[in-house]
């Protein structure tokens, strides 16, 4: 059975504009049912543990059917509101990590030490390492075992500084996360804003945007299979 480690934020404040933050929810709920849907076995994982913060926005109008499936599924809102710290998570038990996005991610993913520890944990032993949208904030200080950052000579893609714009956020961010990764020697690789665009590189399987979420889940488990096959 392939085994998925999703690590969602804990940051619920946008920076100190008052404004709150958290999860975009389709960026879970999207690739968690991929991955249970295709047999994998996925643990809920956080940044401090416990319940997640939602984006209010991302469940405001006319939810995502993959959303309005994970709020009626009982088992899926248990592991949502009681998320295990990632400080608590053995990463010889899975055979890839997934990160979601919402801004919430650009604030306590960057640094958080346990969450380093165990991207660069799988990353050294061949593992799928995969992130959508903000998610990629997870990944910028990530390190190889040489001491070079994960993302350099390999494209990736991630919410946009365009999209950053369009969604009036370009300023609140505490940094910009296309710039920060092609700063760490990435390439970018995308798409016009808000469309969906996925692209693996190895082991490193990155998304745009909450659109992307579905491509990015499905590239997430071949890497993963293709690791246990090897």
């Amino acid at each position: 059975m392939t085994r998925i480690l999703i690590v969602a934020t804990s940051h619920a404040a946008m920076g100190d504009t008052g404004k709150p933050t958290g999860l975009w929810f389709e960026e879970l709920a999207t690739p968690y049912w991929a991955f249970i849907d295709a047999g994998a076995d996925v643990t809920l994982a956080s940044i401090a543990g416990g319940a997640v913060p939602i984006d209010a926005n991302s469940v405001a109008g006319e939810i995502a059917p993959s959303v309005a499936r994970f709020q009626a599924d009982a088992e899926a809102m248990a592991r949502l509101n009681a998320s295990v710290a990632i400080a608590d998570i053995d990463p010889a038990g899975f055979d890839g990590v997934f990160l979601p996005g919402g801004h919430g991610t650009m604030w306590d993913l960057p640094d958080s030490a346990a969450l380093i520890r165990v991207i660069e944990t799988m990353w050294a032993d061949g593992k799928a390492v995969a992130a959508v949208c903000h998610g990629p904030a997870g990944l910028v200080n990530v390190k190889d075992a040489a001491g070079q950052p994960i993302v350099a000579g390999r494209q990736f893609s991630c919410f946009t500084n365009s999209e950053e714009r369009a969604v009036g956020l370009y300023d609140a961010v505490p940094f910009l996360l296309e710039d920060r990764l092609q700063e760490l020697g990435g390439r970018f690789s995308g798409a016009p804003d808000f469309a969906p665009y996925a692209v693996r590189d190895g082991q490193l399987v990155t998304g745009q945007n909450p659109a992307s979420s579905e491509q990015v889940a499905h590239l997430t488990l071949a890497a993963a299979r293709e690791r246990i096959a090897a």
